[in-house]
């Protein structure tokens, strides 16, 4: 065997590589006693939605006033305490809805509204006094910190940017003593926007600074948000950073330390979680990342992750599907059907050696869920595939496994399990995912659980009462009565059997070893040589109307196949089960 060699050779991609730096190249930061990967996260932070604000805005067409009251209440029906709405001095729009959430009397006393202001007087004035009346409010004030925007877009060195960070904290902390009355509670937030690629010696600088004016302490919190405000280095980079503010900021107990993460490259959930691990307290985002570019950190995984390690996320997300839909409305924006825990397929396989797999995980399952005594949560989830239990979202199982062509056995069995409870033996299923194999290649497409019924039911029971199938098989049962024949096990059977081709009637009697044996003794009068190789049988329901479903493996004149019968008598299952392998061997 020859092998290509690649590993060996150096290949150009052809693309410009070369004129991007590395991130440490440019902004390095020296941590090398680092202590947040040894850190497990055991709580969840406190969440800050910024839906109504960086979302929003991220928006094509931003949301109107009743479809950002709608978010809202479904961020407060989620458990948010913390929700930025909007940046009341830049629109006033913003204005608008920041006074009629106080006029509707619509915040809980519980619940704390965030507002965005620049470091600028007049804008200052007019953020503060959109909060006039609300029970507890953080005003949040920012400026640009990193090199290239203190020398491109601002044209400021290092003291005129901090000189910018220490007036806008001075004029919020004078306007709003001057301004706020003392029903509202009041805090305060400051970000060194462009933090990630801001020198972390002035970046604790600026935040010193801004500290020096505001005066956290026993009672007065500060918030300082450290962002990445676009995404450009490796989540561990970032974990160092907030680990490095962590350990020089002084005043630390009365600092909430907060994570704002932007997605560019992909990683904005695990920049947010190690950011945890390394001590951020608090992390601001957006519910499913609808926010600018590639989208701020998505809340609603980041709190599922937490979930699903044995942590109390702190916000209700068993109703999925809801929150979904009335994100969709307001935001005009699609949830992926691959977005993690939420999209439409997300707990869905079609993969045959997946389908398998979960199938036999959900068996044994239920078998401990029964050991014990039927208590779901005393058995830890463990399930192939599926890291999280779909009905815990308010999802059902019925989508857990969906056929299609790449689709094996046990995606079809669990289908027909979950949906009408047949429990067909392992080669009937081998038997019945070849005749599902020929209509997806020859129909292609996904097979739902109404259709595969629909075939399974063509093929196996011919005389079903399945709506739109046509009737077909050459024999039909009748009637049948079974005695005791007085001697050992045997039975004495007669039955009546239709023969459809030709139209006639057949009574048969015969004697067996047991009520299968003597029907197919009957049987083998008018059809020739059956014998029966394999029998199961299940109850579909219970009680007094219970329905029973066999199966049985037969050879029919050297054709083995497997036939199913449903009958609210065993027994009439068995044989018409027996009826059903003949009549498809005819056919």
């Amino acid at each position: 065997m020859r092998t290509s060699g690649f590993a060996n050779r150096q290949q150009s991609s052809g693309m410009p590589y070369v004129k991007y730096r590395p991130f440490l190249d440019v902004n390095p930061v020296v941590l090398p006693d680092r202590t947040w990967p040894s850190k497990r996260i055991e709580k969840a932070p406190r969440w800050l939605s910024t839906d109504l604000r960086d979302g929003n805005q991220a928006l094509i067409e931003p949301m109107d006033p009743k479809r950002k009251r709608k978010m809202f209440d479904l961020l407060v029906k989620m458990g948010l305490k913390e929700i930025e709405i909007g940046f009341p001095a830049a629109s006033q729009a913003d204005f608008d809805f920041c006074r009629a959430l106080v006029e509707d009397d619509a915040i809980a006393k519980d619940v704390t509204i965030s507002v965005l202001t620049q470091s600028r007087p007049e804008i200052i004035h007019k953020t503060v006094e959109a909060l006039e009346g609300m029970p507890r409010a953080t005003v949040h004030l920012y400026n640009a910190t990193s090199p290239l925007f203190r020398r491109v877009v601002f044209h400021n060195d290092r003291e005129a940017t901090r000189q910018l960070a220490v007036a806008g904290a001075q004029e919020v902390t004078s306007y709003l003593e001057k301004t706020i009355g003392e029903d509202t509670v009041v805090g305060f937030e400051y970000s060194p926007e462009i933090f990630v690629d801001t020198e972390l010696d002035f970046a604790l600088e600026v935040c010193e600074a801004v500290m020096d004016v505001w005066q956290p302490g026993p009672g007065r919190e500060i918030i300082l948000n450290l962002p990445t405000t676009v995404e450009r280095c490796t989540p561990n980079v970032y974990a160092d950073q907030i680990e490095y503010m962590s350990r020089h900021l002084s005043r630390r107990e009365h600092i909430a330390l907060s994570a704002h993460n932007h997605n560019d490259r992909g990683t904005g959930i695990a920049t947010a979680e190690l950011a945890m691990m390394a001590g951020a307290d608090r992390v601001e985002g957006c519910l499913f990342g609808q926010g600018e570019r590639t989208g701020n950190v998505d809340l609603v995984t980041l709190a599922l992750n937490l979930y699903t390690q044995g942590v109390d996320p702190m916000l209700d997300l068993s109703n999925i599907d809801e929150i979904r839909h009335v994100v969709e409305y307001c935001t005009r924006m699609d949830v992926g059907p691959r977005a993690p825990y939420a999209g439409d397929l997300v707990y869905t396989s079609f993969s045959g050696s997946h389908q398998d797999a979960i199938k036999k995980g959900f068996a044994d399952r239920e078998e401990k869920v029964r050991a014990a005594g039927g208590d779901e949560n005393a058995v830890p989830w463990e399930l192939p595939y599926i890291p999280i239990d779909p009905q815990d979202l308010g999802r059902s199982y019925e989508a857990v496994v969906r056929v299609n062509s790449q689709s094996g056995k046990g995606g079809v069995a669990y289908l027909l399990q979950t949906t009408r409870h047949l429990d067909l033996p392992r080669r009937m299923q081998v038997e019945l995912s070849r005749i599902i194999q020929r209509h997806t290649d020859q129909f292609g497409g996904e097979i739902t659980a109404d259709v595969l019924w629909r075939i399974f039911a063509d093929e196996y029971l011919p005389y079903t009462e399945a709506e739109g199938l046509e009737p077909w098989g050459r024999y039909s049962l009748v009637s049948t009565t079974v005695t005791h024949g007085g001697e050992g096990d045997d039975s004495v059977l007669t039955a009546t059997v239709l023969d459809n081709g030709a139209g006639e009637e057949h009574t048969l009697a015969a004697r067996g070893n047991g009520p299968i044996d003597a029907f197919v003794q009957a049987m083998r009068q008018i059809n020739g040589d059956v014998h029966v190789l394999d029998y199961a049988e299940h109850a579909l329901s219970s009680g007094g109307d219970a329905t029973a479903a066999c199966y049985v493996e037969c050879e029919v004149d050297g054709q083995v196949l497997w036939g199913c019968g449903i009958d609210p008598s065993t027994m009439r299952a068995s044989f018409k089960a027996i009826i059903s392998a003949v009549n498809r061997a005819h056919r």
